[in-house]
């Protein structure tokens, strides 16, 4: 016990004698105990190098090694080794280390090592390594390594490596490498190298080489490389890779593919379209939908019956050799059975044969509803037909014309593995526009 208390002796008056202000110790370093920056073992000149501080509301001129503080503390010039405050810290120059702080840590220039606060963490240049903030990572210029915050990260020029945010990630500069992952939004001012996942939506005021995923939208300024998937919806200036979206595609000009319920492009020479309905000014080289539009479409409207479906109106949407058809058409069950109607889509392939006569082929689907027949026993409440056409139409002026039908229906029950009807389709009808 009394050996104990000789050693604590000791070590506290050479600690006292070892942190005793004066002209050598000021220039080559030593301890700091202040209690706050008025009161302090070591006063603060340029020409001080602290290797050790202890104390409240300190002022340094430079610190290399380890200082704790459990309010603030404030270095004039650089930091190199560990600083720990309970509320903040503030380096006038470059932090080379591990700062800690329940508050904030603000850097005037460069941080290289472990930056982590409760609050923010503030780097006025670049920032190199890792950055954990209870709120926010915010630099000024570059980013190279990991940005970890609960709401926000920003980064003033570029950043490399994987910024993740519970909320926004912000680069404004021209560049951003590697991986963005953020709960609502990445909002990237120049290019996108890399992956950018977010909550909601993905935002990029240039080129993009690589994937960006979001719930709501993607947004591409310039060109993209690479894949876009969204549930809403995908936009690009020149496309040259895949749009993936529940809702709709579109892009100025596109070199690679769509898909999505609506997709729309200016210029799809080399594109594929797949959807709904596919759009684009200029040919694409394959589409795959049920209506396919150009400003060469022509829309005209099909009044037609027949022995299957008694009564019919449908849109034909005709380019130079390709056609669809949406319709809708009633009774088709027999007249003397009650009501029935029917909704079905057709694709064929039609060649004029002189200036007014043209032949066409198609293949359809149509799906039936029995409404109050399904009461019948020999009746179901739903069933679909698969139909095969030749037409031949003959037009009497430039928006109206008549047609002839002749084909094939095979009617099938949803519910079994059996068929209802066959016979064959005899249709006469008028086209306008």
């Amino acid at each position: 016990m009394k050996l104990a208390i000789r050693c604590i002796t000791f070590f506290t008056a050479l600690l006292f004698l070892y942190s005793l202000p004066g002209n050598a110790q000021n220039k080559s370093g030593g301890i700091n105990l202040s209690l706050w920056k008025g009161i302090s073992t070591q006063p603060c000149d340029s020409s001080q190098t602290t290797y050790f501080n202890l104390g409240l509301v300190t002022k340094l001129n430079q610190l290399k090694g380890i200082g704790l503080n459990g309010f603030s503390s404030f270095s004039a010039d650089n930091v190199y080794g560990i600083q720990v405050s309970g509320i903040s810290n503030v380096v006038n120059g470059s932090m080379k280390g591990i700062q800690l702080s329940g508050l904030a840590n603000i850097n005037g220039d460069d941080a290289k090592g472990i930056i982590g606060s409760g609050i923010a963490n503030v780097t006025g240049n670049n920032l190199k390594g890792l950055g954990i903030g209870g709120l926010m990572n915010i630099t000024g210029n570059d980013t190279k390594g990991l940005l970890l915050s609960g709401f926000m990260n920003i980064t003033g020029s570029g950043s490399v490596g994987v910024d993740i945010a519970g909320v926004m990630n912000i680069g404004s500069g021209s560049t951003a490498k590697g991986i963005k992952i953020a709960g609502m939004a990445n909002i990237i001012g120049g290019n996108l190298t890399g992956i950018a996942a977010g909550g909601l939506m993905n935002v990029s005021g240039n080129n993009i080489n690589g994937i960006q995923v979001a719930s709501l939208t993607n947004i591409a300024g310039g060109q993209t490389n690479g894949l876009q998937i969204s549930g809403l919806g995908n936009v690009g200036v020149h496309i040259r890779g895949l749009q993936i979206a529940g809702l709709s595609n579109i892009a100025k000009s596109l070199r690679g593919g769509q898909v999505g319920l609506l997709n729309i492009s200016e210029f799809a020479t080399s594109g594929v379209q797949v959807g709904l309905v596919n759009y684009s000014k200029s040919a694409a080289k394959a589409k795959f939908g049920l209506v396919n539009l150009n400003p060469d479409t022509r829309y005209q409207l099909m009044i037609f019956g027949g022995n299957t479906s008694k009564g019919n109106v449908a849109m034909r949407f005709k380019n130079n050799l390709f056609y669809t058809i949406l319709g809708l058409g009633s009774n088709y069950l027999d007249l003397d059975k009650k009501f029935s109607a029917s909704a079905f889509y057709r694709t064929g392939l039609g060649f004029e044969i002189s200036s007014n006569l043209s032949l066409s082929g198609d293949i359809g689907y149509q799906h039936i509803e029995t409404f109050h027949n399904k009461y019948e026993a020999d009746i179901p409440e739903r069933m679909y037909a698969l139909q095969a056409r030749i037409n031949i139409e003959y037009r009497l002026a430039k928006e109206f014309g008549i047609f002839a039908s002749g084909g094939y229906s095979t009617t099938r029950y949803y519910t079994e593995s059996k068929t209802y009807d066959k016979k064959p389709i005899v249709e006469l009808g008028i086209i306008l526009f």
